[in-house]
């Protein structure tokens, strides 16, 4: 007897990441306005409580394709480079110093991923990053080098905020993280 290999597919058991991933790809959809929010609130009932991939299967196949987001690249060369204001975070971003430096801005910007890798070079000019109160930074897979990291968030975020995990090198121009600072948390109020 043969045993076809998409029917046994189906009936494997579905990992908590597999739910997660189903979860995620939802409130994707939801976002862009694919589904409404009382579909969405099915839906997510629906896959939280999938034991198998058959099930989960259905929940997303009319949503169509999970396309991965292209890695932001900032190269700051000799004049330098920045993100700030209202821009959509991706899932990976690499961050080069140069000669000038590389300031990222994540206060007014919008993070739909959970985690976020920021994948930094601070060469000669260094990286400054800034993220909104409740954010998770991690920097254990970070090189230190020369210049150093400069870490002046909280040790612990927001349960269900995003999470910022630093990869690379500090290099000579170092790492800073910080929250927003004085001038820029008016320049927020003002904003709004």
């Amino acid at each position: 007897m043969t045993v076809d290999p998409s029917r046994s597919a189906g009936r494997m058991r579905a990992s908590d990441a597999d739910r997660e991933a189903v979860v995620e790809q939802l409130r994707e959809a939801a976002a862009d306005g694919r589904i409404d929010m009382e579909e969405l609130d099915t839906r997510l009932g629906q896959a939280l409580s999938a034991r198998t991939h058959a099930e989960l299967a259905p929940l997303t196949e009319d949503l169509g394709p999970v396309v991965p987001a292209e890695p932001l690249v900032l190269k700051g060369g000799v004049h330098g480079a920045s993100r700030s204001g209202r821009w959509k975070v991706p899932p990976v971003i690499r961050a080069h110093a140069g000669m000038g430096s590389v300031k990222l801005d994540f206060t007014l910007a919008e993070c739909r991923p959970r985690e976020v890798e920021l994948e930094v070079h601070g060469e000669m000019g260094g990286i400054m990053i800034v993220v909104p109160q409740g954010w998770t930074v991690r920097a254990d897979e970070l090189e230190l080098s020369i210049g150093g990291l400069k870490d002046r968030t909280e040790a612990t975020g927001t349960p269900g905020s995003p999470v910022l995990r630093l990869t690379g090198s500090c290099d000579m121009g170092g790492v800073t993280v910080r929250h927003p600072n004085f001038r820029e948390r008016r320049k927020l109020r003002d904003a709004k």
